[in-house]
């Protein structure tokens, strides 16, 4: 659209989410649609609200959901796949209730915290290789490797077992963008893509059903056998839920995070002198660049929103990477501030829909990039031409190549 005002009518909204420079650095888009038009309806009939408070409302009001039936048949982000269980981040109360109850045990603080040593070794051993190698792919050589093998050994997922599913587990992550922004072969892919999940998850629990395991595989196999509180259909959406989601994104916090510290080397060099700061930093970089940078939400009811009424079975987007820069909330909001005390982001989601694994991608990203920050005396990016992943809900560099030295 063109940005300017014509006969002396506002300007027309400019916001193009798949235009290359707006993959690159949607900020300044962010910015304007804020300004402009904080809550937006879109030709297609979506609502976009970019603003951080209006964000929190839709968040917090229980008249914003997922939708069933007819809500959720007439949605036009995504369509449940014919004879698939939904995950219970796309689904209201009292299934969302259910369902989150049964696997928020394995993420409580205290649990979380128990895997620190583990992440340390395996930080450290990734940090070595790429301090003796001189130079490395952020993204392939850590930010992918670390989470992945995180949420394996969590799960149970065998070594042996974890390349194979790496394609499978980015076919899914691709396919949270909305139905609209694929392909009828992407589509095609995706569906087959959970399938083939769907045989080998299968698999995995027929094993842990024969010999239980330390794992959240095993725990998961005693709640739906014993208590008979979860659907096999559900117990396998679960299952690969919580392998996708619990290190697609982290990836992305690594690779964002370590981007944005190479393109402000004072802060960088601030959290080299200062560990302390790890905890802050680590929520700076999820509020300055966050790995995913939208919610959607389906008005339940007739809803008013600012100056606008917004219809029930109407779709909200919920832009939180525009919410997480407003200065109505932010002091400074486009500056990297990696001590930034008052910083109540909303990088992973919010209300009851809150991101279950938040403890442990904060835990992640403190000690991958915390190790980096104290161990690589130098870290250069080693090209400028830097491109991202083509997903429009997950934002994420395809590789980060960097020099580095101890």
């Amino acid at each position: 659209m063109a940005d300017q005002a014509v006969a002396g009518r506002p300007a027309p909204i400019d916001f193009d989410p798949f235009h290359p420079a707006h993959r690159a650095d949607p900020y300044p888009v962010y910015r304007r649609l804020r300004e402009r038009a904080p809550v937006f309806r879109t030709p297609r009939g979506h609502w976009l609200v970019s603003g951080y408070h209006d964000c929190q409302a839709v968040f917090r009001d229980p008249r914003f959901g997922h939708g069933t039936g007819a809500a959720l048949r007439e949605n036009t982000f995504r369509r449940p796949v014919t004879g698939r269980s939904l995950p219970f981040i796309l689904l209201d109360p009292p299934e969302h209730t259910r369902l989150r109850s049964l696997v928020s045990r394995a993420f409580t603080p205290r649990r979380i915290e128990r895997l620190a040593p583990r992440i340390q070794e395996i930080v450290d051993e990734m940090v070595d290789a790429m301090l003796e190698a001189g130079a490395a792919d952020v993204i392939g050589d850590f930010g992918y490797p670390l989470p992945a093998t995180v949420i394996s050994e969590m799960l149970g997922v065998p070594a042996a077992d974890r390349e194979a599913v790496k394609e499978l587990s980015h076919l899914v992550a691709r396919g949270v963008d909305p139905d609209f922004n694929h392909t009828p072969e992407e589509l095609r892919e995706r569906n087959e893509a959970f399938a083939a999940f769907d045989e080998y998850f299968h698999e995995l629990l027929a094993q842990r059903r024969q010999q239980p395991g330390d794992d959240l595989l095993s725990d998961l196999v005693a709640v739906r056998d014993n208590d008979e509180r979860l659907s096999e259909n559900e117990l396998l959406t679960t299952c690969i839920l919580l392998y996708v989601a619990g290190h697609e994104t982290t990836m992305d916090l690594i690779g964002n995070g370590t981007l944005a510290l190479l393109r402000n080397p004072a802060e960088h060099e601030r959290w080299r002198a200062d560990p302390g700061l790890a905890t802050t930093a680590v929520e700076e970089l999820l509020r300055y660049d966050p790995p995913t940078q939208m919610s959607r939400r389906t008005a339940l009811a007739d809803v008013r929103l600012g100056d606008h009424e917004i219809a029930a079975g109407d779709q909200v987007v919920l832009l939180r990477g525009a919410a997480n820069r407003d200065p109505a909330a932010f002091a400074d909001p486009e500056r990297l501030d990696l001590g930034r005390a008052d910083n109540r982001h909303i990088s992973f989601d919010g209300g009851i829909h809150f991101c279950l694994g938040a403890a442990l991608a904060r835990l992640e990203g403190r000690i991958a990039l915390g190790t980096l920050v104290r161990r690589a005396a130098r870290i250069e990016l080693d090209s400028d031409e830097l491109t991202y992943r083509s997903n429009l809900i997950i934002r994420g560099l395809t590789a980060l190549p960097v020099r580095l030295t101890a």
